[in-house]
């Protein structure tokens, strides 16, 4: 078995070099810590993570909360880069992650229960309802906590800019000639209430009328009720020339409803969606989206979550937003 003295001699360092480096301490050098650690995966060393908690008091394991209603799990492309990027990141730490959850087999345990059942240094709140009485216990325990796409005064939040993004969405259309813009939105998470805001206050902006008929309640990655909501829309009377849609992937619903009207995408109706998965990208005509940088938010949330950890009292709690991009597309049409 390769130890750490094996390391030393090969690189040319101290034992405590190697350690330091290893636990990717500030004491090392960027370039000597990448060094060290390259010659360490070459040589096949293992570390001994038991010895190294119990010397440090952490299990160098981090809990993650993903609550998915739409029973994509995984398959979730948005959410799936995110998980991956946290995932990735905390590696790179040497952390691991274990999903929390309130039932562990024949089990019920509370959110925050299974964080310490599982040795959780701390827990990333992916996605939730923020509202939950097992979330709001895990919030205000002294289990190091970082959210995503909520804040709450006492824990660091990662953001992606919900409230811009439907704004730039807003003022694209509008500077394409369109007056008559409806919003399918998502369950009233906290993230639809801030696009629903945003989106009243562009419409104000720009002195457009708020059509209660032109916003229409739909589900995030379920395309099924995105459908029925755009039926509605397309039979109204004076029915808008502009879609929005909860997600990418939902905007799928709303296109299969577009199509059995005999109506074509952009020449007899504009669409936008949001999230910019892959999937916007190959469709064609090329979808109109907002892309959120997933990778970003998660490598975010990894890299504040291990910082409260490891340095408990110098940490300060904060928002970090994360910006995205309009991808214009081609599904919107230029009026006159």
């Amino acid at each position: 078995m390769v130890k750490l003295k094996d390391i030393a001699e090969v690189v040319g360092v101290s034992v405590a070099t190697v350690s330091k480096a290893l636990s990717r301490s500030h004491e090392i050098s960027i370039e000597m810590t990448e060094r060290i650690h390259k010659i360490a995966n070459e040589m096949g060393y293992i570390a001994n993570s038991q010895a190294r908690s119990l010397k440090t008091n952490r299990s160098y394991n981090v809990g993650v909360v993903y609550v998915d209603n739409s029973r994509a799990g995984l398959k979730h492309e948005y959410f799936s880069t995110m998980l991956g990027s946290i995932q990735e990141n905390l590696r790179m730490k040497g952390y691991d992650f274990t999903f929390i959850s309130n039932v562990v087999g024949q089990t019920k345990h509370t959110l925050l229960s299974h964080a310490r059942y599982r040795r959780c240094d701390g827990v990333i709140i992916v996605t939730a309802d923020f509202e939950d009485k097992e979330v709001l216990e895990l919030i205000e325990s002294d289990m190091s906590v970082v959210t995503i796409d909520h804040i709450f005064d006492n824990r660091t939040a990662i953001m992606s800019d919900n409230s811009v993004g439907l704004g730039r969405i807003v003022d694209y259309i509008y500077k394409q000639g369109h007056r008559k813009i409806a919003f399918i939105h998502g369950e009233l998470t906290t993230v639809t209430k801030e696009r629903l805001q945003s989106f009243h206050q562009a419409l104000q902006k720009l002195n457009l009328e708020v059509k209660p008929d032109y916003i229409k309640q739909g589900y995030y990655h379920l395309p099924k009720h995105s459908g029925l909501a755009t039926r509605d829309l397309l039979n109204l009377d004076d029915r808008p020339t502009c879609i929005i849609y909860p997600d990418d992937y939902s905007f799928m619903g709303g296109m299969s409803e577009i199509e059995k009207h005999g109506l074509k995408i952009p020449e007899d109706i504009s669409v936008v969606g949001y999230d910019g998965i892959y999937l916007s990208r190959i469709l064609r005509p090329i979808l109109t989206t907002y892309i959120q940088d997933s990778d970003e938010i998660g490598k975010q949330a990894a890299l504040k979550l291990i910082e409260q950890i490891e340095h408990p009292k110098d940490y300060k709690v904060e928002v970090v937003t994360v910006n995205g991009k309009l991808q214009q597309g081609s599904t919107v049409k230029k009026l006159d």
